[in-house]
């Protein structure tokens, strides 16, 4: 197994689990299966994961409603990991939601779902641009967040869609527990971050470690999975997991053999070559565009 790392001051086990997928298309209304959602939830804890990331406005509110159902009362080693920054539109677009009184509200709604009274860890996830992280200061809502924090709603304070000047502004106003980036085999932005954040002790978490809604395409991870009978997936999974201690993987799905599939990735040795071709896959991506 591939150990664990502290998260906050909680030890998690590094391949953990997320909830985005648990809801409707586009992560917007119920799952089309309920009782399949809940089972999943429940086969991850049974699996040992202990490490489960979600947010209100998935749904909105439809994860955080189904991981109580599925999990409450909670096992008392679980940390779970939420985000808000964020609101849904009717249409199911994402609009930021940065004033002191929308976080307020969605810490509120947050505890609330969840029937908790204090939050593991909420990442406040930055929403300048469209795509991906961009500048802009983040020193008042994250200042709101402290504050909740003070009043012992929120135990951990965490970042996403940030850049490194976002980190260190945040770093300058509270502990911070994690980061949540993009970041994959192919999408590799965030490489120099990775080992920063790893030498102070900072939970690295890569959001689409799959590649998002457009799964990884690449002919070197089909070769290596074949050579290491393994899928491609597993494979990508296993290379994040090798690529650095601090980092958490949060790989989500909404099917029970999915679930397995990802998990089963910790067990996966890569040998040295096969590392060093993956390390290969972002240029040869970037090269052929």
């Amino acid at each position: 197994m591939t150990g664990t790392f502290t998260l906050g001051n909680r030890p998690v086990k590094r391949l953990g689990y997320g909830a985005m997928q648990l809801a409707g298309p586009g992560v917007f209304g119920p799952p089309k299966d309920r009782n399949a959602a809940l089972a999943v939830l429940r086969e991850a804890i049974a699996c040992g994961v202990n490490h489960i990331d979600t947010s209100d406005f998935y749904g909105p509110h439809i994860t955080n409603g189904l991981i109580r159902e599925a999990l409450h009362p909670y096992p008392d080693d679980l940390v779970i990991v939420t985000k808000v920054g964020a609101r849904r539109g009717a249409d199911g677009s994402w609009n930021p939601a940065f004033s002191p009184a929308e976080l307020v509200q969605a810490v509120q709604d947050n505890l609330r779902n969840l029937g908790v009274d204090a939050l593991d860890v909420v990442n406040l996830r930055a929403m300048f641009s469209d795509h991906g992280p961009a500048e802009g200061s983040i020193e008042g809502p994250l200042a709101v967040l402290a504050e909740l924090r003070h009043r012992g709603l929120i135990r951990h304070i965490g970042l996403s869609n940030v850049t490194p000047a976002q980190i260190a502004e945040g770093r300058g106003i509270c502990e911070i527990v994690c980061v949540q980036n993009h970041y994959n085999v192919v999408h590799r932005t965030d490489d120099t971050l990775i080992d920063d954040l790893a030498r102070d002790g900072i939970a690295y978490v890569p959001y689409f470690p799959l590649g998002g809604f457009t799964p990884l395409q690449s002919s070197i991870l089909s070769d290596v999975a074949q050579g290491l009978a393994a899928t491609p997936m597993q494979i990508a999974l296993a290379w994040l997991l090798r690529r650095a201690p601090n980092i958490l993987l949060i790989p989500g799905t909404s099917s029970i053999a999915h679930l397995q599939e990802n998990l089963s990735a910790a067990e996966l040795e890569l040998p040295d070559e096969a590392m060093a071709a993956l390390d290969g896959v972002a240029a040869s991506i970037g090269s052929s565009h």
